[in-house]
């Protein structure tokens, strides 16, 4: 990619490389689980994608082309860390836990969230951009003051590094030494907006100028963005401080189901990216270093398609929540414009009535 200070263990073409402050703990086992990982995530995206455009979801937020960036960060967590996700970590839920169809819930319009946050130490998804980084910094202040050994990481996206929630996340995290991982995955496009329009230099560099670590991980290398990832949690856990890490990545679809990225980037542009694609890179370098087998690859493609159909099946028998529900959990207690609504909701006969 031409950038000097861009960190990669692994070529596009599958082939380890060398760098000097980081070297691939991943035993050959991991990296195929890792790459079943990515498989089935990329898998079940596609599926969300036909359900949406099947009228079954409201919207879809794609991630073909940042699998390795959510699956590298994902599993580089340990159990008791929490993270702060946008409307777009799929591979992060995945990597926590959450349950495929509990993914989909807030897009089918059945939920607000889809999960109990604390089952799977990862927080519902975030539609207002940046506003889950000053969740996420005062989640760590807070664990900070327990005493607790354990870290937060928080997700956003290189549009969302221009929102005002994410600039003042960084202060806090910097003043108080919070320990916090902001994880940028730059895709180049903040919905139509290119990078170049949102920043002179690149992402990372913006670290400096609140007081602590920025790196810049090729976010297509799987290995990289593992090592990174654990480096920057193991240094917040120590008391070492935030760091931000620019993942350089790249949406290979639309912002999401209501997108047309046609209308403002070339396809010459995503040509590139497709020799960049991360599942082929780790396929690579399984086929030249383990000599994994095509039956064995075969294998992880048969049981995505078998998540997929069950996904579809989930959630299509999802039934409606009576809409009285949206006023169960504004606060945590009672609010009287709140008791408001509900009584004129059922007043009106949209409800079945009070809960």
């Amino acid at each position: 990619m031409g950038d000097e200070e861009l960190v990669q263990l692994l070529t596009p073409e599958g082939q380890r490389v060398e760098h000097p402050d980081y070297t691939s703990s991943l035993s050959t086992e991991k990296i195929f689980s890792m790459y079943r990982d990515m498989v089935i995530i990329r898998r079940l995206c596609n599926e969300s994608t036909s359900l949406q455009r099947q009228g079954q979801l409201a919207l879809w937020a794609p991630i073909q082309g940042q699998e390795a960036a959510q699956i590298g960060a994902g599993r580089a967590l340990e159990p008791m860390d929490f993270t702060f996700p946008t409307y777009r970590e799929h591979g992060i839920a995945w990597s926590r836990g959450v349950p495929p169809a509990d993914m989909l819930k807030l897009f089918r319009a059945v939920s607000n969230g889809g999960w109990d946050p604390y089952t799977y130490r990862h927080s519902v998804p975030t539609i207002v951009l940046g506003n889950q980084v000053l969740n996420a910094v005062g989640y760590a202040m807070g664990i900070q003051r327990d005493g607790a050994e354990e870290a937060v990481m928080t997700f956003f996206g290189d549009g969302a590094s221009s929102q005002g929630d994410v600039l003042e996340g960084f202060v806090w995290a910097a003043s108080f030494n919070a320990p916090v991982v902001f994880f940028c995955q730059n895709n180049q496009w903040g919905i139509s907006t290119p990078m170049s329009t949102q920043s002179k230099v690149p992402l990372y560099r913006r670290a400096r100028g609140f007081g602590f670590p920025g790196i810049r991980v090729d976010g297509n290398d799987l290995l990289a963005v593992y090592e990174v990832a654990k480096t920057a949690l193991e240094n917040a856990r120590a008391g070492g401080g935030p760091t931000l890490i620019e993942a350089y990545t790249y949406r290979m679809g639309a912002h999401t189901t209501s997108d047309d990225p046609t209308r403002y980037r070339v396809e010459a542009e995503v040509e590139v990216w497709k020799h960049r694609d991360p599942i082929e890179r780790v396929k690579a370098l399984l086929v030249h270093e383990a000599k994994t087998s095509q039956a064995d690859f075969d294998a992880v493609d048969a049981e995505a398609e078998e998540f997929a159909l069950q996904l579809r099946a989930d959630v299509l028998a999802m039934g409606r929540p009576d809409p009285i529900t949206m006023f169960d959990n504004v606060y945590a207690e009672t609010h009287p414009l709140v008791e408001e609504g509900r009584r004129e909701m059922v007043e009106l006969g949209i409800s079945g009535g009070a809960h």
